[in-house]
Order: structure tokens, then C-alpha cells, then sequence
């Protein structure tokens, strides 16, 4: 019997691409693992109307990691269209699989480290090292929306808001609204585990990253939450910025940033900007992580012109392996396989496209395997 059960999830597009290079890095690692296959992605909402089917949903309450590919999204008039024609009409509504696998799981730490390895032609700078932990499960990213919004809903809110009079003679068509939803208890576990990492890995700093000068009821509590959880870490700084501040702030002067904490829309937006400043998309890897179950993915999309050509970069994929390894306590594979992609990055002799060069995603997978 494996040591490990890890669930295998293509999903969508170069899904497929990436995880296939990833088994080359982890058989030559030697992980004592099962590998088991689990349908997730746009191929099964168009075939069954659910892009995240409960067989899967089984699997991973069996497992003890998964590693995930990538996932085509589609606004949700467009994803009904795309339905089997038996399964149209019937009033099923798209929503992202792995929105909801993060809030079904509870895994409410998006934890995306992002680092600048010598030698990538790509870095903004060198030696930029931040580690951002976004909330995962709340937030914009809620789902309570309403687009018409509800008769009873659009008089209530005439009531009991006098900031909603402009809107409230619209007709409810004509409007839509996202509900942010925040709770205290989602606000400390991912502050705290912000916290907890600087804390454990001698990180000097925590920024937390709010809105709330003007957003005062969510990002408000999300900022006193983490003013008073700071109070426990006399040891770390602790700071904080305006999310649109932030942006220009890292581009400035990026090493002045360390561990980043932010509720989940902010997070989404920072992480991608800071790592663009280490090489882009192809390089920044991400783990949705709970506390008992974690799923590790390469932040970028499915890309799906490029799926079967095996064109993509796929080291955000082996780094986001190596934080699965991390989880999973295999902290001497994960280093090895870290020092690997740092020493295939630093020699240059390959290259996928989008670091400059013409060498396949299968050939960056052999050369960091040749390194282990």
C-alpha cells in the first residue's frame, strides 16, 4: 500500500499538459504515492451538467492532497449554451469548480508564494521573495448574487439603506448586485496563518491588505482583526496598505514587502501582480489549503489553444508539487525538487517560450527531473 493518496485532477486545457510533466518530477523523486484520477473541469458541465461531480467530491474526502491543473470558466448565459441539449433549460446554473471545492473543504488559506530564481530572464528584480496568504472562501468570492435582484430584496434595501437610493427606482433588471461577506472567523484563520508562517520561517514582516477607508463594514473588521492578532507577534512588523496603493508600492520597491495577507478579491489581484515581478504566471504556484485537506495548482488559467501541444511553462506546476510535498511532511523531497527548477532556471539551456526559448513542456520536465 502507497503512503500517500494524492487525487489527480487535469481539469481543463493545459491542465492535462502540466500534470503530465509533474508525474516525470515526482516518479524520479520516488514519492510512495497513489495517484488517483478525478473528473473536475468544463468537459463534465457540458456533458452532465456539473463541472464538479459528487464522485470526485468523494474522492477527496479520501485523500490526503490533491494536485489540480487548470479550469475553464465561462460567464453563465455562455455555459448554458454549451450544455448536451437534453440538459438545457432545466435551470442549472455554472459556477467554478474550484470555488466551490474551496469553500465545500473549508480551504480557506490560498497561500501563493512568489520568488525570483537567478538566471529567469523574466524576473522584475532579483532575490524578490513575498509570500501572499488570501482568504479563500468568502468575499466577493461568496456567490450571493442577484442579477434581476428580487423584489423583496431591492425593498428591503430602500428601506433600511439610504446609500441604495440611487438604484432604488431601477427596474430590477436593470441592476445587479454581489454581495462581499466577510465573517470574523474567516478574518482570524487566515490572518492567523499569515501570521503563524512568518512566525515559523523568521519572516520580518506582515502587510495587511484592506480597503477600508471606504469599504468600512468588511475590509473595517478584516483590519481590526488583524490589528488585534499583531498584539500576539510583538517579534514581526506589521503594516498595512490600501490594496490600490499596494500596487503601485511593489513596483516601487517590492523588497519591501514579505508576507502579504488579504481578503479573497485583493488577494486574487496582488498575488498576479507580484508574480508577474518574478517571471509571470508560468512561475506562480498557489496551494488552497485547509485543515485537513489541500490542493495545490499553478495560479495560471487553462489556455485552452495551447492544450495538447505541450508549449507551456510548467514550473508553476512543480513548485506548486513542492508545496504539496511540504504538506505532506516530505520536506527533504521538496527541497530537492526546489533546488532542481533553481538549478535548471539559473543554467538557461532550457527554455519554454515564454522565457524566451523553444524547449516543450516535457522537456522542462526531463531537465529538472535530470537534477533530482
Amino acid at each position: 500500500m502507497s503512503k500517500f493518496k494524492i487525487a489527480w485532477l487535469p481539469g481543463d486545457g493545459i491542465g492535462n499538459d502540466v500534470l503530465e510533466a509533474t508525474k516525470i518530477v515526482l516518479d524520479k523523486l520516488n514519492l510512495d504515492a497513489e495517484y488517483i484520477h478525478g473528473d473536475i473541469g468544463w468537459e463534465f458541465w457540458c456533458k452532465e451538467g456539473d463541472s464538479f461531480p459528487q464522485r470526485t467530491i468523494d474522492l477527496l474526502k479520501n485523500v490526503d492532497a490533491a494536485l489540480f491543473g487548470a479550469i475553464t470558466s465561462k460567464p453563465v448565459k455562455d455555459a448554458e449554451k454549451e450544455l448536451v441539449p437534453e440538459l438545457q433549460g432545466k435551470g442549472l446554473v455554472y459556477r467554478s469548480p474550484i470555488v466551490r471545492m474551496r469553500q465545500m473543504f473549508n480551504l480557506y488559506n490560498n497561500m501563493r508564494p512568489c520568488k525570483a530564481y537567478d538566471g529567469n530572464p523574466l524576473n522584475y528584480k532579483e532575490n524578490i521573495d513575498i509570500v501572499i496568504f488570501r482568504e479563500n472562501t468568502e468575499d466577493l468570492y461568496s456567490g450571493v448574487e442577484f442579477n434581476p435582484v428580487p423584489e423583496d430584496l431591492q425593498s428591503l434595501l430602500t428601506t433600511i439603506s439610504k446609500n441604495f437610493a440611487p438604484f432604488s427606482n431601477l427596474k430590477r433588471d436593470e441592476y445587479a448586485i454581489s454581495c462581499k461577506v466577510n465573517t470574523k472567523k474567516g478574518s482570524e484563520k487566515i490572518i492567523r496563518a499569515g501570521f503563524e508562517f512568518a512566525k515559523n520561517n523568521n519572516r520580518k514582516k506582515v502587510t495587511i491588505v484592506h480597503k477600508a477607508n471606504v469599504v468600512r463594514a468588511t475590509d473595517g473588521m478584516f483590519l481590526e482583526t488583524a490589528k488585534e492578532i499583531a498584539k500576539e507577534y510583538p517579534e514581526i512588523i506589521f503594516d498595512e496598505a490600501n490594496v490600490d496603493a499596494i500596487t503601485m508600492w511593489l513596483l516601487k520597491n517590492p523588497y519591501n514587502y514579505d508576507v502579504m495577507i488579504a481578503p479573497n478579491l485583493y488577494g486574487d489581484i496582488v498575488s498576479d501582480l507580484v508574480a508577474q515581478l518574478v517571471g509571470g504566471l508560468g512561475f506562480a504556484c498557489s496551494g488552497n489549503i485547509g485543515d485537513n485537506l489541500a490542493v495545490f495548482e499553478p495560479s495560471h488559467g487553462s489556455a485552452p489553444k495551447y492544450a495538447g501541444q505541450y508549449k507551456v511553462n510548467p514550473i508553476a506546476t512543480f513548485l506548486s508539487a513542492k508545496m504539496m510535498l511540504d504538506w505532506l511532511d516530505e520536506t527533504e523531497k521538496a527541497q530537492k525538487l526546489e533546488e532542481a527548477i533553481s538549478l535548471v532556471i539559473k543554467e538557461g539551456k532550457v527554455r519554454t517560450y515564454d522565457m524566451g526559448g523553444s524547449s516543450s513542456t516535457i522537456d522542462m520536465a526531463n531537465a529538472v527531473a535530470e537534477k533530482l
